[in-house]
């Protein structure tokens, strides 16, 4: 985690400091792609790694069972809604400052201010220990059984994996009906702080749903909860196309509903997604069963943004209110699809259900002849008795 965090921290350094040679715009344009595909590197290790580490913090003694999910997604999901808004505002707050005349500033120093994070995470994880449970029963050192491991994950690994497929498909492609927002509440302003302000409005949407959504989740569940925020999205969706010449007549009426819109897909998947996928496998694989499901949902997020034009040109293009709401239509159908696959293929979550699940993958593999001697991270305390016992043994002889 600490070389991923390292990486997220250098990358953005160099993001903020991207040139082409002799000034060339194609040259910068060339360097922040490439920083970008690499700080997504960084992400992408340091996202499944932080996720599972909550979700085995979650159970500790210190959080109280009927929180526990709750803390989570406080500490993943709410965070991350947090980000979105922090990173609106910090380049408007650098335009109040710089002024349009010093717009290479404003880009640069918000790019830049992302190794501050990352930075104060690197310190922090530099003496931090790893969880208890991974210690315990982690395959660091031994050989992972693939085969059994996929023969008793598979249905909920590829159930959770196709819902964030969905989710993503759904929810990156609709983070661009923003603009519509955006272009007809301003009349079309080019005003860079009127459209920064209202990306953070935007943003905001999105929280409402992750901090209340977490007070729901252990009342009824990660499963229930993610089916409730699902099937009320859907709902929403099929209102806003039934109703959108009517909506968009008055916009913030339009910008109202679409923003429960958002916010109720951060009630369902939006919280749950990462929860379930942490919570469903083993403590052995855990980071490889959640960085598999995440990974298939960023690629819905790219089929999504690819599919979503054609769509809309299908149904008539974007200057028809046909066009307009079909991607409305096909989102709230996918996130009907998305509520069945939950509904009958992911298995629910319980309080302290890692522990348990741990215990039955322990004996699942122990019935095949698996020797589980050989899981989990010998203690210091173990090491330097195991060094002792062989310095005997070569005195010894």
């Amino acid at each position: 985690m600490m070389t991923a965090t390292g990486i997220v921290a250098l990358f953005s350094g160099l993001s903020a400091a991207s040139s082409g040679a002799h000034d060339s715009l194609g040259g910068m344009l060339a360097m922040l792609i490439a920083c970008r595909f690499l700080l997504g590197i960084g992400v992408g290790a340091e996202y499944p790694c932080g996720s599972v580490a909550a979700s085995e913090q979650s159970e500790g003694e210190a959080i109280a069972k009927n929180a526990q999910h709750r803390w989570f997604a406080l500490a993943t999901n709410c965070m991350i809604d947090v980000g979105f808004v922090v990173a609106s505002f910090v380049p408007l707050v650098l335009y109040w400052i710089f002024g349009p005349n010093h717009l290479r500033a404003v880009w640069r120093i918000s790019l830049g201010l992302g190794i501050i994070p990352a930075l104060a995470v690197l310190v922090w994880r530099i003496n931090m220990e790893e969880p208890e449970r991974f210690r315990r029963d982690s395959m660091k050192n031994a050989k992972i059984p693939y085969w059994l491991i996929i023969k008793r994950y598979w249905v909920g690994l590829l159930a959770i994996s196709t819902s964030w497929f969905l989710y993503d498909f759904i929810v990156y492609p609709f983070g661009l009906y923003s603009t519509t927002v955006v272009n007809n509440v301003t009349g079309g302003s080019d005003s860079l702080s009127v459209i920064f302000a209202w990306g953070i409005v935007i943003n905001a949407f999105y929280l409402p749903g992750a901090v209340l959504g977490s007070f729901i989740i252990d009342a009824i569940g990660p499963k229930q909860t993610m089916i409730f925020g699902l099937v009320a999205q859907s709902i929403v969706g099929f209102i806003m196309s039934g109703l959108y010449a009517k909506l968009t007549e008055h916009i913030a009426a339009f910008a109202v509903v679409y923003g429960i819109f958002l916010s109720l897909g951060e009630v369902g998947p939006g919280n749950n997604l990462g929860l379930l996928a942490s919570k469903s496998g083993p403590t052995a694989v855990r980071g490889q069963y959640y960085g598999i499901a995440a990974a298939v949902g960023k690629v819905g997020a790219f089929v999504g943004t690819w599919a979503f034009p054609p769509i809309i040109a299908a149904f008539g293009g974007d200057k028809t209110t046909r066009g307009n709401t079909g991607p409305f239509w096909i989102g709230s159908a996918l996130a009907l699809l998305s509520a069945a696959i939950t509904f009958f293929f992911v298995k629910p979550l319980t309080a302290d259900g890692m522990a348990r699940e741990d215990e039955e993958f322990r004996a699942y593999l122990e019935a095949h002849g698996y020797d589980t001697s050989q899981m989990g991270i010998p203690s210091e305390a173990t090491t330097a008795v195991d060094d002792v016992a062989s310095a005997d043994e070569k005195g010894s002889d």
